[in-house]
């Protein structure tokens, strides 16, 4: 898998990621803040260095303190992981992905969410195929 894809992230890397994506840039201090449980406050900022390398943080300097930003949308990133988690799991198969998916989902779909659903496919039926 790609460097900077999500679904290679530990737990406690994607923790500290949701918490950044939620507040849109956060110092390692409001990180280890907002974490349930938290590691040391140095293993923060190790696991906020990891991320950077990874692709998916950048820091700027404000004040005396690292801010840490995401690097790519979570829209993207989210994208990212789910191609991988399609490679992986379901052989690149979209279908057996979203067979899945409904199988597991313990909440009944509301009709609006069928309706977005039936829509989705239909856009993907009108553009085709992609080799």
């Amino acid at each position: 898998m790609a460097s900077g894809s999500p679904a290679g992230l530990s737990r406690r890397e994607r923790q500290i990621m949701d918490l950044i994506y939620a507040r849109k840039q956060a110092t390692a201090l409001e990180v280890r803040q907002g974490m349930a449980d938290p590691p040391s406050y140095s293993a923060v900022r190790a696991l906020l260095r990891i991320l950077e390398k990874k692709g998916h943080l950048r820091h700027e300097a404000v004040s005396g303190k690292y801010l840490y930003i995401p690097v790519r949308q979570r829209s993207h990133a989210g994208r990212g992981a789910l191609r991988g988690i399609l490679q992986t799991f379901f052989d690149n198969s979209a279908a057996r992905a979203v067979a899945a998916l409904l199988d597991v989902s313990d909440a009944k779909l509301s009709d609006a969410e069928l309706a977005e659903i039936s829509e989705l496919l239909e856009k993907a039926k009108k553009r085709g195929t992609k080799p």
